[in-house]
């Protein structure tokens, strides 16, 4: 990976380690290997830090990102829980707005060429999108609806032999919530459509093997 976006991505807001995000590059650029020209969609962007992994790849192979979100912060970013940043609130709102950061990452490191940001509720989105997709990120929001959601509004369209990635997946429950795992990780699985084909951390990365019906 290219080193200063390397250093760039760890140098930005957000909650992907150094070895999940180095995975997460990997496994996008084997997606973007085996179905060129197909593009990359990220749930969740927050302030651009796996964006930025993913916008690597996406410039190495000539493909484009589109980074989802309507930046007003899933459940846990919000006041009185414990992954919010003050410092992101709009005072003009008093929301949390992580749009500003976003761009200023992607002005930071040179991206905009390949990633493009699409503000809106994933859902909405979803369904007025029609292309198949070398590799999908789902990291929105992680409670029961949203995770529900965005795997029924997504996983569909990722092509045959296309990655799927998941973070935040924790089996047990000492680790972290499980919506990801049950509604995302596990459905995928169940399903008989996907194989995993990676384990970094909470970082589960899985191949569509196939398509119902």
């Amino acid at each position: 990976m290219d080193k200063f976006l390397r250093v760039e991505a760890l140098a930005t807001k957000g909650f992907m380690p150094a070895d999940e995000g180095d995975a997460l590059y990997l496994a996008a650029c084997a997606a973007c290997r085996e179905l060129p020209k197909l593009p990359i969609v990220e749930i969740g962007t927050y302030c651009g830090r796996s964006t930025v992994w993913l916008g690597a790849a996406a410039r190495k192979y000539q493909t484009k990102v589109f980074a989802i979100d309507h930046h007003f912060g899933s459940e846990e970013n919000q006041n009185g829980w414990e992954w919010f940043d003050q410092s992101l609130l709009d005072s003009s709102t008093n929301q949390l707005n992580t749009l500003p950061s976003l761009l200023a990452t992607l002005r930071r490191t040179m991206l905009s060429d390949v990633v493009i940001p699409i503000v809106g509720e994933s859902k909405v989105i979803s369904s007025q999108w029609s292309a198949k997709l070398a590799f999908c990120f789902l990291d929105g929001g992680h409670g029961e609806e949203p995770t529900r959601s965005d795997y029924l509004s997504w996983v569909p369209k990722i092509a045959v032999n296309g990655l799927l990635a998941i973070h935040d997946v924790f089996s047990d429950p000492k680790d972290g919530g499980q919506a990801p795992y049950k509604y995302i990780y596990m459905a995928a699985l169940d399903s008989g459509e996907f194989i995993e084909i990676s384990a970094t951390g909470s970082l589960r990365i899985l191949q569509r093997i196939k398509i119902a019906g």
